[in-house]
């Protein structure tokens, strides 16, 4: 695994900001929380209502930032189907996202041709966590795993009547059979 996005399982604790478990809210629909986009203003996330929304949280930093590409082709490939990739930037671990909102949105663009729509840079984990990640985290990976989010690039598929239908570990690849299996059942 790349030094530069260590295995979370190994990650030292004090390198990891703001880890303790939080599953409130985990029952409402996500997408009716206010969140910030990332050139400023809200995003809008009642527009997605009756789509299918694939939200990741997100690092320019990280070993798994290549991800970006699988996440782009995934919203390029199922977003006639009323399907998007939502972005979300977050610093927390190990400090992986610094940049400013446009230096992110330059980064995301300019090396993977991110298309998809992003929020505001947020807290996923800890005191801070953004109310979005308060009504992902109660939900379940096919492993067992819920609670505090791993690491970058964990994922949440939420479905046309707005509720989480499955959680994907950060290494889980955006276009690995689990999730496109996942994504195409939705969008049926």
């Amino acid at each position: 695994m790349d030094p530069a996005c260590p295995d979370p399982a190994r990650a030292d604790p004090s390198s990891i900001r703001g880890m303790t478990s939080d599953a409130t809210e985990s029952s409402a629909s996500p997408l009716d929380v206010t969140i910030g986009a990332l050139q400023g203003g809200a995003a809008d996330l009642g527009q997605y209502a009756g789509k299918v929304v694939l939200v990741v949280n997100v690092a320019s930093k990280c070993g798994l930032t290549p991800q970006y590409e699988g996440l782009e082709r995934l919203h390029e490939r199922y977003a006639e189907r009323e399907f998007t990739v939502l972005g979300v930037p977050c610093n927390q671990f190990m400090g992986q996202e610094p940049g400013s909102a446009d230096e992110i949105a330059e980064f995301c663009s300019a090396t993977y041709g991110v298309t998809f729509p992003m929020t505001e840079k947020v807290e996923v984990n800890g005191e801070g966590r953004h109310p979005l990640y308060r009504r992902l985290v109660g939900f379940a990976d096919a492993e067992g795993h819920s609670g505090d989010i791993r690491w970058n690039f964990e994922k949440f598929l939420i479905g046309r009547d707005g509720r989480v239908v499955a959680r994907f570990a950060p290494g889980t690849e955006p276009e690995a059979p689990e999730v496109i299996a996942a994504v195409e059942e939705q969008v049926a």
